[in-house]
C-alpha cells in the first residue's frame, strides 16, 4: 500500500493547518502568551556506561548489572509492555511510526526523542543531566547516547529545539558531529543561546539553523510536517507543535504552564482548542508536575510579592535564581527600576543570558540600571539589587561562594535581604539546606517559595495537565519527562481526565521503542542503546564503569598505599613496608593495626620462592588481594589497596 504523506493525511479546513511548503508559513492568528525556562535533577545509572572518544563506541555493563524489569502496564492492543534487554525485537512493520527516548523518561533532564517512520527520522532536543555527586563522582555532566541515531544519521531530516533549557540544548556540542550536524529548526533566542555556549567548544560541529515561529507549519522530509503553536514556561520562545506523520497527528506540547491575568483566569487557552480541533492521534505531555496537585501559582502573584519583599528591605537585596528563567530576572530588573535600584549581576551564565535579550529587544531597561559587579562600592547599600546564581545550592554557584566566604566582590551583611526565587530540584535539598543555614548563620535575612510565592514553576500541575487533556481530546496519550512514579501518575491523570483506557496511556522508559499506526499504539519489546555517556573536563564517553566504581571506592572506603623495597636478585624486604593511608584510618591512632599489616606483608612475601627474581605483578596481586581481605576481617571495610614495589 502506498504510504500517505502528512499533506494527504490532513484535513483540508483548519484553523492551525496552513500552506506546508517552507517558503508559504504564516503566523497564526491570536499566537498566545510568551513562553519561559526548567531545569534537571540528578539519578543514578540504571544500566552499563558508554563510553565513546579515545576507546572506540563502546557500551561498558557492570559485572553484575541487575535486569532491567518494566513495571508490568498494557502497551496497546496487544497488551505488550517494555521487556528485559536482550530479547530479540519484534520485526516492524514499516508503515507504523517509531517514538524512541534516549533520554528524559527515568530523570529529569537529558531530554532528547525520535521519531522514525521508513527512512527518515525527526529528532527533538538534545540536553543534558548535571551529575548527582554521590553515583557520578567527579563527573560533570550526562549526555543522551546517541548510537541508534549515529547509525542512521542520513535520514535524520532535522533537529527541532523546543526551548533553550540546557537539559533540552546542553548536549548539543557533543553530539551534532557524531549524528551528521542535521538543521536545527529553533527560535531566534535559542539558536542565539546555542550558539553563545558553543563558543566553548571551538571544535564542534557549527550549528545550522532554520528559524521557526510559532503559527508557522514545516514541511520535513516527505512524511513529517510541523505545525508550531506557542505554550508559556519561563523563558521566551518555547513552543508546542502538531507532528504531522502518516499515522495521523502527535502533539509534543515541549515545557509548559497556564499563565494567569490579574483577576486570576487562564490565558491562551485557545490555543490548546484548536490544537484538539486537529484531530489529534497521540498527545504526549510533560509529566515534571504531574505529582502537583491544583493550577500554577501566576507570575503577576509572584512579581506582588517579590516587591513587598524588595520595598521592606533596609539594605542590599541579593537574589538566587536559575540563570535561565529570563521572564523571573526582566521582571526583577523592572521592579528595581520602579523602587529604584540599581542591579549587578554574579553569574557568567546568567549574565550572558540577559545579554542576549536584551540584544534581542525581549528587555528594554533604562539607561544605568545594570551596572558592573566591580563598581557596586560606588553605590549605598539600600540602592543595590544583586542576581545571583547558585541558589539550588552548587558550590561554584555566586550563592555558595557567597555564603562561604569566597567571593572576591561580595560579603554577606548582616541587613542583607536574600531571596530564593526558584524551587528544589529533587536531590538538592541537602545542598540548599546547606547554603540557608550559612547564610542564616551570618545574619542575613533569608527568604524562600515555602514562607512566600515567590517563586512559580515552570511546569504544569495536575488540574493544569487535565486541562489540556480535555481540550486536546487524543485517542491515545504518552507522557514523557520524569521519573516513572510521574509519568505513571500522568497517566492515571488521562484516564480520569478523559475516560481514556489504561491500555490507550503508554509507559516506556529510555530506549525503548513505541510504535504506531492509524488505529493502535504500543510498547514493543525492542531496545536502543539509552545509557549514560558521561562528560568529565575534556573528556566525552571516556569516564566509564571502571572509573567511576574505583573513584565510588576511593570515597566510601579510602584508599591504602603499601610501599616495599626489594633486591631484585632474590626478592629480600630491605625495609621495613611503608604505609599511606587517605581516606582509611587516621595513622598516628592506629599503630597496632599498621604493625599487623607490615608482619602480614613480609608473611606473603616470604612464601615467595627465592631462587628467581620476583615478579613483580604478581606479587602485587598478592598483597592486593590478602592485604585486603585481611583487613576487610580487621574493619569491615574495602579501602582500595595500591601496591608499589621498589626493587634494587
Amino acid at each position: 500500500m502506498k504510504p500517505t504523506t502528512p499533506a494527504e493525511n490532513a484535513r483540508p479546513a483548519s484553523p492551525l493547518r496552513r500552506n506546508i511548503s517552507p517558503a508559504s508559513t504564516r503566523r497564526l492568528g491570536e499566537a498566545g502568551e510568551a513562553s519561559r525556562l526548567g531545569r534537571r535533577a540528578p539519578k543514578p545509572a540504571r544500566q552499563g556506561i558508554r563510553a565513546a572518544g579515545s576507546r572506540g563506541n563502546k557500551e561498558i555493563r557492570p559485572p553484575a548489572a541487575r535486569q532491567l524489569v518494566r513495571p508490568s502496564h498494557p502497551g496497546g492492543p496487544d497488551g505488550q509492555v517494555g521487556v528485559h534487554p536482550g530479547h530479540p525485537p519484534a520485526p516492524h512493520n514499516p508503515d507504523t511510526l517509531r517514538w524512541i527516548a534516549l533520554g528524559g523518561l527515568e530523570e529529569i533532564g537529558r531530554n532528547m526523542m525520535l521519531l522514525e517512520y521508513r527512512d527518515e527520522i525527526l529528532a527533538i532536543d538534545a540536553g543534558l543531566l548535571f551529575a548527582a555527586g554521590e553515583e557520578t563522582p567527579g563527573v560533570d555532566y550526562i549526555i543522551p547516547n546517541t548510537t541508534y541515531l549515529e547509525e542512521r544519521k542520513k535520514n535524520i531530516k532535522a533537529l527541532i529545539i523546543t526551548h533553550a533549557h540546557y537539559d533540552h540544548i546542553g548536549a548539543i556540542p557533543h553530539v551534532m558531529d557524531k549524528i551528521g550536524n542535521p538543521l536545527i529548526y529553533t527560535t531566534e533566542l535559542s539558536k542565539e543561546i546555542i550558539m553563545k555556549r558553543q563558543g566553548d567548544y571551538p571544535t564542534s560541529a557549527k550549528p545550522r539553523f532554520n528559524i521557526v515561529r510559532p503559527g508557522e507549519t514545516h514541511q520535513l522530509g516527505k512524511y513529517f510536517a510541523i505545525t508550531l503553536f506557542d505554550v508559556v514556561h519561563n523563558i521566551p520562545e518555547g513552543f508546542g507543535m502538531i507532528i504531522r506523520t502518516p499515522i495521523g497527528n502527535i502533539v509534543h506540547p515541549g515545557e509548559f504552564k497556564f499563565d494567569y491575568d490579574h483577576e486570576g483566569k487562564p490565558r491562551g487557552l485557545d490555543i490548546w482548542k484548536r490544537v484538539g480541533e486537529e484531530g489529534i492521534h497521540t498527545l504526549m505531555l510533560d509529566s515534571t508536575g504531574a505529582e502537583v496537585p491544583g493550577y500554577s501559582v501566576s507570575e503577576r502573584v509572584v512579581e506582588t510579592e517579590l516587591e513587598k519583599v524588595f520595598r521592606a528591605a533596609p539594605g542590599r537585596i541579593l537574589v538566587g535564581t536559575f540563570a535561565s528563567l529570563l521572564d523571573r530576572l526582566g521582571e526583577i530588573v523592572k521592579i528595581a527600576e520602579k523602587i529604584g535600584r540599581h542591579v549587578a549581576v554574579t553569574g557568567r551564565s546568567m549574565s550572558t543570558n540577559l545579554q542576549i535579550a536584551q540584544n534581542l529587544h525581549y528587555f528594554k531597561f533604562e539607561k544605568g540600571t545594570i551596572i558592573p559587579l566591580e563598581e557596586i562600592g560606588k553605590y549605598r547599600d539600600e540602592k543595590l539589587l544583586i542576581l545571583c546564581t547558585g541558589a539550588q545550592g552548587e558550590p561554584k554557584g555566586a550563592l555558595m561562594r557567597i555564603a562561604t566566604g569566597e567571593h572576591r566582590q561580595l560579603k554577606v551583611r548582616t541587613t542583607d535581604t536574600i531571596v530564593l526565587s526558584s524551587s528544589a530540584i529533587p536531590g538538592n535539598e541537602r545542598s540548599i539546606q546547606n547554603l540557608k543555614d550559612g547564610l542564616a548563620r551570618q545574619g542575613a535575612m533569608v527568604y524562600h517559595n515555602k514562607m512566600l510565592d515567590i517563586h512559580s514553576s515552570g511546569h504544569a500541575p495536575q488540574e493544569e495537565l487535565k486541562e489540556v487533556m480535555r481540550l486536546v481530546k487524543p485517542r491515545f496519550f504518552l507522557p514523557i519527562h520524569g521519573y516513572y512514579f510521574m509519568r505513571w501518575r500522568n497517566a492515571r491523570h488521562a484516564e480520569e481526565a478523559l475516560g481514556m483506557k489504561p491500555e490507550h496511556t503508554l509507559l516506556a522508559d529510555n530506549g525503548i521503542v513505541v510504535e504506531f499506526g492509524k488505529d493502535f499504539a504500543r510498547v514493543t519489546n525492542e531496545e536502543v542503546p539509552s545509557s549514560y555517556v558521561m562528560v568529565d573536563g575534556l573528556g566525552v564517553g571516556d569516564v566509564g564503569e571502571v572509573v567511576l566504581r574505583d573513584r565510588k571506592t576511593l570515597a566510601e572506603e579510602g584508599m591504602l598505599v603499601i610501599i616495599v623495597t626489594l633486591t631484585k636478585r632474590d626478592g629480600r624486604i630491605l625495609k621495613n613496608p611503608d604505609i599511606i593511608s587517605r581516606g582509611f584510618i587516621y595513622l598516628k591512632d592506629n599503630h597496632e593495626l599498621l604493625d599487623e599489616l607490615r608482619a602480614k606483608i613480609r608473611g606473603i612475601l616470604s612464601r615467595i620462592p627465592r631462587h628467581q627474581s620476583v615478579d613483580a605483578e604478581y606479587a602485587k596481586t598478592l598483597i592486593r588481594d590478602q592485604i585486603g581481605q585481611f583487613i576487610f576481617t580487621k574493619t569491615k571495610r574495602r579501602p582500595m589497596i595500591l601496591p608499589v614495589l621498589i626493587e634494587i
